[in-house]
């Protein structure tokens, strides 16, 4: 019964590219790992941006850093 938990930040991610990820990872751990689907979970979470770091600094601060 695997648990998979994927975290993107929350930038308008819409209901139906939730439900891609969802099948997509659903079918990965069907094909890699034989797991049935009717007891594969996956959730997603979406964490706001000031919540989120990389590099030691919030992603927003990463990501002006990256384009400059």
């Amino acid at each position: 019964m695997p648990y998979v938990n994927v975290k993107i930040t929350r930038e308008g991610a819409t209901p139906e590219q939730k439900a891609e990820i969802i099948k997509g990872v659903t079918q990965l751990l069907v094909d890699v790992l034989d797991k049935d689907p009717a007891t594969t979970f996956v959730v997603v979470d979406e964490v706001e941006l000031e919540d989120w770091g990389v590099g030691g600094v919030p992603v927003t601060e990463y990501r002006h850093r990256q384009r400059s």
